[in-house]
């Protein structure tokens, strides 16, 4: 595999450094910040069952968010 030297900002250099994992060389961090997973990718990786309990959980959450929310807003409103 070839190198190539790039010429970033010491803003940018700074801003990379802070990303940076202990023992990650900038070229690792660089494939870190740029790997892009598609969606599809995923297909498959849990069972119709467990798709459909994760589904539940999600919705059931999102309910009991949506009704604290509402007791909260109806207690700020008295």
């Amino acid at each position: 595999m070839g190198s190539k030297n790039i010429s970033i900002s010491d803003e940018a250099y700074l801003r990379l450094s802070e990303l940076k994992l202990k023992k990650e060389s900038f070229t690792e961090l660089i494939y870190r910040l740029t790997n892009k997973t598609n969606v599809l990718d995923l297909k498959g990786i849990i069972s119709e069952n467990e798709g459909n309990s994760l589904e539940k959980n999600i919705r059931d959450s999102r309910k009991l968010s949506k009704e604290r929310i509402d007791r909260i807003t109806k207690e700020l409103n008295r």
